[in-house]
């Protein structure tokens, strides 16, 4: 590992359009960047995060125009949400760039004139169809529509026929190079199915490309020739050059160009992988490393974009959720190459589950029970025995696919595996008992060590997760009584052993806690239903209330009942007694997450049979859109106490 500790390493998302308000397609591209830029430094690597916003072209200057507005104000206003965007999604840009920025331009001019003195760029007449929507000309095997015109294959607006003299780049001599550069750097583009794509389109042949426009104002000019405005795309690929200095701060430039990786969506991949490379050629640049094509969040199975009016508005689930939260899902849920469908369902249940259930709880109980049993310091341990070792162990092997999998961009791997460890402490808790252990004086010492190796691995766990939810980690960091910021300890150097004696722990808050969804997004929310009539109350006297059994059970062992989707079977320890009981929670509640807790349970209730089961109780739970949700006791409180 220790080789990729002190490169420098130069990421980039793509510039944003300022047409266009930010939405979670936005967001997660910037949040990978984000995350893999936390994680570099966490190797000690020098690191430079680019981000920014394309400014020029028809359709910002027609998006203008329909407000009423002059461009560069139509700018300001949308650059100024995407910076609170990220501020509130603690993103660690290093530098945000705006291609209306007077160094941008210049440089930008600057390449142009070069190419221009070497004869790759020269005028010409063009005539095609023009997509103003994605500022860019249909390939020629875009077949007529009816009436004559064409659609563009990408947002599926009407295109125009554009004929008009212009500068082009001889794109057409460059074929061959980059098919023999793809030939000698097979992971350029990535994943592996994206490369593929891009071969086949240079293979089928290159045909030089239009790069200024005469009809568009809105632009940079060309040098000595300002009739002609430079073409979007030229204009903004070079972002990547100027945003780290290029003829204005060399010395910053020359340490880290060329970039490590351009983070992409992949409808913008032949810019990317094709037209990119070839300019960079042209002007004598080093080419990028990898140009990583990552896959669409889809809303209905459509790509999100503002012209399809299906965007969701990350700040909807910031105010309701926090950053981390949705940090989590967009990068636990796929895998960064393909597609997802953003379900409001399944984002909830990562929070609840993930979040709340497996993470949220083992930290909060675990740091509960220290501050009760040992006034937030753990004094005295015995010595470490073999099921001990499972964490530390555990330790030593999530580390390294940790670090393996955030290297290779597999950042839902790496999820995967610290939730895996996440559920092997839960595990440990549960076979080790510690809230039983708490109640025998001569246990006192094993209690110790139960829990001195479930916050050790806690510990490790919130080092592991920073890259992903900054946040949380600084929180749960924090409450472990850690002196220094997480991001000053360096990966290489982080072991289980950390965690020290008497290390003073602060009572923690709850950081996940289980959320309902409702308002999630007002714009998409299904209607509520019809209001029923209503019924007249049925009151209970305080006599009949008493009637009521109502006590703490411990849940000692849970299993599905075989051929149900949604029954649990339950053993519970009432206190005076063990139970059987069957509950309707498995369509919410795996019986894994469920041994060890504590729930309120009706211990008077006739017993009833369901599916061929005894059921001797009936715990008590929130019925919230159709889905149970049960609270939970902490584990001090005693099995068998009354519910008043």
């Amino acid at each position: 590992m220790e080789k990729n500790f002190n490169k420098t390493f130069y990421i980039t998302t793509p510039i944003y359009y300022v047409n266009d308000i930010p939405h979670v397609g936005h967001a997660y591209t910037t949040i990978i960047a984000d995350s893999i830029t936390r994680f570099k430094k966490l190797l000690g690597s020098d690191v430079f995060f680019l981000t920014g916003t394309d400014e020029h072209g028809q359709k910002v200057e027609k998006s203008a125009a329909e407000k009423g507005l002059k461009p560069i104000e139509l700018a300001d206003q949308v650059v100024g949400r995407f910076k609170d965007l990220w501020k509130a999604l603690n993103i660690s840009y290093d530098y945000f760039i705006r291609t209306t920025e007077p160094f941008h331009e210049k440089g930008a001019q600057k390449i142009f004139q070069k190419l221009r003195d070497k004869e790759d760029i020269y005028k010409g007449i063009y005539k095609g169809w023009y997509c103003v929507s994605d500022e860019n000309f249909l390939p020629e095997d875009v077949p007529l529509e009816e009436e004559d015109h064409k659609i563009c294959p990408d947002c599926g607006k009407r295109a125009e026929i554009v004929s008009e003299e212009c500068y082009f780049f001889k794109l057409s001599a460059y074929q061959d190079r980059l098919l023999d550069f793809y030939a000698q750097n097979s992971t350029f583009v990535r994943p592996p199915s994206r490369m593929n794509e891009v071969i086949s389109f240079v293979r089928q042949g290159l045909k030089d490309l239009s790069i200024t426009r005469t009809t568009v104002r809105w632009g940079i000019p060309v040098p000595d020739d300002p009739d002609h405005t430079i073409y979007v795309w030229f204009d903004a690929l070079h972002n990547y050059l100027t945003g780290i200095g290029y003829d204005w701060n060399m010395e910053r430039f020359e340490r880290f160009w060329p970039a490590t990786i351009h983070l992409i969506g992949k409808d913008i991949l032949r810019f990317h992988a094709i037209y990119w490379p070839a300019f960079l050629m042209a002007a004598e640049f080093p080419l990028p490393q990898i140009v990583f094509g990552h896959g669409w969040w889809l809303k209905d199975e459509t790509k999100m974009s503002k012209s399809k009016g299906n965007v969701l508005d990350p700040h909807v689930i910031l105010e309701t959720f926090g950053p981390d939260p949705l940090r989590y899902f967009l990068l636990r849920e796929i895998p960064i190459g393909l597609d997802g469908n953003f379900s409001h369902e399944g984002f909830v249940h990562r929070v609840n589950s993930d979040l709340a259930n497996d993470l949220g709880n083992l930290i909060q109980r675990t740091l509960t029970m220290i501050q009760n049993y040992f006034n937030g310091k753990i004094d005295e341990i015995d010595e470490e025995n073999k099921r001990d070792e499972i964490l530390r162990q555990g330790f030593k092997s999530l580390k390294e696919k940790v670090f393996q999998f955030y290297e290779d961009y597999a950042i839902n791997r790496a999820l995967e595996e610290i939730w895996a460890y996440i559920n092997s402490v839960n595990k440990y808790l549960a076979d080790n008992e510690p809230w039983k252990l708490a109640k025998d004086s001569t246990q006192r010492k094993r209690l110790g060590r139960v829990l001195f190796q479930a916050t050790a691995a806690i510990r490790a766990i919130s080092y592991f997760i920073s890259p992903v939810m900054p946040e949380s980690s600084a929180k749960i960091w924090d409450y472990l009584g850690e002196e220094k910021p997480i991001q000053e300890k360096m990966f290489s150097e982080l072991k289980f052993e950390d965690f020290k004696l008497e290390q003073k722990i602060k009572k923690p808050r709850p950081l996940f806690p289980r959320v309902v969804l409702q308002d999630f997004l007002k714009e998409e929310a299904t209607p509520p239903a019809q209001p029923k009539m209503e019924e007249k109350m049925e009151y209970v006297t305080f006599d009949e209330f008493k009637r009521m059994n109502l006590r703490v059970g411990e849940i000692l062992n849970a299993e599905k009942v075989e051929g149900t989707d949604k029954l649990v079977k339950l053993e519970v320890d009432i206190g005076t007694e063990k139970r059987t009981m069957v509950a309707g929670v498995a369509d919410v509640y795996s019986p894994d997450e469920l041994v060890g807790k504590k729930i309120m349970v009706i211990v008077n209730l006739k017993p009833a049979v369901i599916r061929g089961i005894e059921s001797q109780g009936m715990l008590l739970a929130a019925e919230v859109e159709g889905k149970a949700t049960i609270p939970f006791f902490p584990e001090d409180v005693p099995t068998g106490a009354r519910v008043l």
